[in-house]
Parts: C-alpha cells; structure tokens; sequence
C-alpha cells in the first residue's frame, strides 16, 4: 500500500509545551490520495519546535509501518527537517541527531519514502492534531 503522510510539530514557546500530528492517506493508482486512513496526535511534554517535527515524523512512520504500507510519501511544512532528512543539511543538533537517527532505522523497513516540503497552509490537518492533543493536555477548551 502507498500512503501520503502529513506530519508536524509544535511548541507554544520554544521550548515549551509540545506536540506532534500526523495524518495518513491512501493513495491510489494515479497517487492521488483516495481516503483518510488515520490522524493522531501526541502531547510530548516540554520539548522544541524542532523535536515535535521529528516526533511527528516518528509517530507517523510508525503508524504507516503499522497499517503495512510499502511506501510512503511524507509531507510537512519544516523546511529544515525536510532538507536534514533529504541528506541536504547536516544534523548538528545532538538532540535532533537522535531523532533522525530513529528516522532513518525506520526508513529501512519500507520500500520507499519520499520527503517533501509544503507551506503551512498546506499541511494544515496536521496542524489541527497537534494543537488538539496541545489543548486536551493543557486544559484549553
């Protein structure tokens, strides 16, 4: 199976209180996206923008690997994540090098993932999972 995976990230302050959002496509023949498959998200705690991007791309090639996708198209709106995972930019950060690290483990068990950068108002689903699972932590109703 082909998915589409929207991932993103968020901290209110930076760092501060966290989370992460994905949202998982069916693709069809045309790789165009057929149906809504899964959407979560997850308070992770105090963390940096830049950690929950990377979460977020864990949680969701987690979640693919789990609904046996093959191949997975992934999309986001963290330009520098993007380019770190596209072998573009180094990973200088300790804390993010660990997190790519756990990335490219899981890069190993698809046949292909592609890694794609959108603006934000393109990427905005998985926006919404993210301030969901912030507000549900944080008691914003």
């Amino acid at each position: 199976m082909h998915v589409r995976l929207y991932t993103d990230g968020g901290a209110r302050g930076n760092p501060g209180p966290s989370g992460a959002g994905f949202v998982i496509y069916a693709l069809n023949d045309q790789d165009q996206e057929a149906e809504k498959i899964f959407a979560d998200g997850k308070y992770l705690g105090d963390a940096t923008n830049n950690i929950a991007e990377y979460e977020a791309v864990i949680l969701g090639l987690t979640k693919a690997l789990e609904l046996n996708a093959s191949s997975v198209d992934l999309v986001m709106d963290s330009e520098l994540i993007v380019k770190q995972l596209n072998g573009e930019y180094k990973v200088k950060n300790e804390g993010l090098a660990q997190k790519y690290l756990q990335v490219h483990n899981l890069l190993y068990r698809f046949e292909r993932v592609t890694f794609r950068h959108v603006r934000r108002e393109f990427n905005k689903e998985a926006d919404a999972q993210v301030n969901k699972a912030l507000d549900k932590a944080l008691g914003v109703v």
